[in-house]
């Protein structure tokens, strides 16, 4: 039986880093995966889908984010079964229980509200670890596992959560699913294949094959080292093998580096435009070192002007490391007049005089020369 196993599409997410154009993309993206993993599907044969927890950001998301679902989820041709996780519990204010949800289902679609066996094909049944509350009392994909399948059934179990081999810590959490629990269900025959969400990044988990993250099919943070993926699973009595199919359109990318001169700046500039389809990639700009005023004027410059062609340009922490020097030259080529050139003459007399005002008045030095040289 071959089937394809997703998880966190988290429909409905926002960041805060996005201007309303660049928001809007990102979240059409996580719609348009939607009908690619439908292609996919369609194209591997695939008897079935499952989507291991989180399909919603919140239970709160809007009547748009859902309808908007429902009709992306019409492309599948197959069943699809849908596994509230931490983020969408299938508790009493369910987005799953809503009117808007229940009325606009298409009929392949089912949630896994419990662990009844579901019946995809001969052969074969899915049963769902499901999230009732925001914080389980116990390993629910063990649970889910309890007991032998059916005579002539192979089971995969749909869970989500955190393992314990794969956050290389103990944790008290009574929820954390134990990879040598998973393990021996698998050697007693009472699972073939878990099914995992919760972790973005595609991930194989222990040493049987038969354990896997999907990862998120589109990326959603700087964190993710595999992300983007969506697993064809062809289960079979005595093997199973796994392939990964790329989907994810967008990207995140972290650039550290120390600049302490127009030569550094001009990398800098030079790793950004390296970076394709700039318009649904996020990245965060870390630089450190000692740049003078014009200089550091000049890399504001170049941070702002590409800000505007990526889908988010982040860099939080610019001033924190990066030392700025006023250099006597820094204002020759500006003729500074009137209350610019007191202002200039003071916020120097500042900088140079240090002390805990001294940071302060060299950004304004530095502001001071970008407008005046906006205004020449």
């Amino acid at each position: 039986m071959r089937f394809l196993h997703s998880s966190d599409w988290q429909l409905g997410m926002t960041r805060h880093y996005f201007d309303e154009g660049a928001q809007e993309r990102f979240t059409q993206a996580r719609f348009d995966a939607i009908t690619r993993l439908a292609a996919e599907a369609k194209q591997h044969g695939c008897g079935f889908v499952v989507v291991a927890g989180d399909v919603f950001e919140t239970n709160q998301v809007d009547r748009r984010t859902v309808l908007r679902s429902m009709d992306a989820l019409k492309a599948f041709e197959v069943p699809v079964y849908l596994l509230p996780g931490n983020h969408d519990c299938y508790d009493p204010g369910s987005i799953y229980r809503s009117q808007v949800f229940l009325e606009n289902r298409p009929a392949h679609v089912e949630v896994l509200t419990d662990s009844e066996p579901r019946i995809p094909a001969d052969g074969v049944e899915v049963v769902g670890a499901t999230w009732t509350s925001k914080r389980p009392l116990t390993d629910l994909a063990v649970e889910a596992a309890a007991g032998p399948p059916a005579a002539d059934r192979q089971r995969v179990v749909v869970a989500h959560g955190a393992v314990d081999e794969v956050i290389g810590e103990v944790s008290p959490d009574p929820s954390l699913i134990r990879i040598a629990d998973v393990e021996s269900a698998i050697a007693d025959g009472h699972l073939h294949y878990l099914a995992l969400g919760d972790r973005h990044s595609c991930t194989n988990v222990g040493s049987s094959g038969r354990v896997w993250y999907s990862g998120a099919p589109e990326p959603t943070s700087y964190r993710e080292t595999d992300p983007g993926v969506a697993l064809v699973v062809d289960l079979g009595p005595e093997s199973v093998e796994v392939e990964r199919i790329e989907v994810g359109t967008w990207s995140f990318h972290t650039i550290e580096e120390e600049v302490s001169g127009d030569e550094d700046i001009a990398h800098l500039a030079q790793l950004l435009d390296s970076i394709e389809d700039r318009a649904r990639a996020v990245v965060k700009v870390k630089v450190t070192g000692s740049l003078t005023l014009k200089q550091a004027a000049a890399l504001e410059d170049l941070l702002d002007e590409r800000g505007d062609v990526f889908g988010a340009l982040e860099h939080p922490e610019r001033h924190k490391d990066l030392a700025v020097v006023p250099e006597d030259g820094d204002f020759s080529d500006l003729e500074l007049h009137g209350y610019a050139a007191v202002a200039r003459d003071r916020l120097q007399g500042r900088a140079n005089a240090g002390g805990d005002d001294a940071g302060v008045a060299t950004e304004a030095l530095a502001l001071l020369l970008r407008l005046a040289g906006d205004a020449a």
